[in-house]
């Protein structure tokens, strides 16, 4: 299970662990959709929220456009094409960001209440197998914590310990240490 970060961190990850990715969240150089993280890391690239229009990718096309807008060109910071390449270091990142403040009591008052309910009503949904739950936002980050609590410190894979080792050697500066 890979957590938290952004999609293009969890392809990372993905490919350093020698995983598969789910078919909806990137293609190759071609352009054709791929479950193979090297391939999106190296000449693909990411595909909008939902994947293909098919599967409602159209949606999260809107939603990409609307963040780029708002963290790219209304920041005065590069935007889609102009932004770096993934883990390149030949050009200057300049990437923007958005900030939005809202005060939910403004628009309709108990909102932490209604916003609660809500919650308890997207997790008391009918799931298609007693083995799943259906979640919020946070659920899945609150467990990891509990994890990483119960054992002490954060979990790495062995590959991904031999990447930071392999980096610090490039770097010269000592590798990590592994606490048992």
């Amino acid at each position: 299970m890979i957590l938290g970060g952004s999609l293009f961190q969890r392809v990372e990850l993905a490919a350093r662990k020698e995983n598969p990715v789910p078919l909806s969240w990137g293609v190759g150089a071609g352009g054709k959709e791929t479950v193979d993280p090297k391939e999106v890391l190296h000449g693909g690239g990411l595909l909008p929220l939902g994947g293909v229009e098919v599967s409602g990718g159209y949606k999260g096309y809107g939603l990409s456009s609307m963040i780029e807008i708002f963290c790219g060109i209304l920041a005065g910071a590069h935007w889609g094409p102009h932004v770096r390449k993934w883990m390149s270091t030949n050009a200057e990142a300049d990437l923007g960001q958005c900030f939005v403040a809202i005060d939910p009591d403004a628009f309709a008052p108990g909102f932490a209440e209604r916003l609660q309910d809500f919650m308890q009503t997207m997790r008391a949904l009918p799931t298609s197998s007693p083995s799943f739950k259906v979640e919020v936002a946070g659920d899945m980050e609150r467990r990891h914590e509990l994890l990483v609590e119960q054992l002490g410190g954060i979990p790495y894979h062995k590959n991904q310990i031999t990447f930071i080792n392999d980096l610090a050697s490039k770097l010269g500066v000592k590798p990590v240490t592994l606490i048992q």
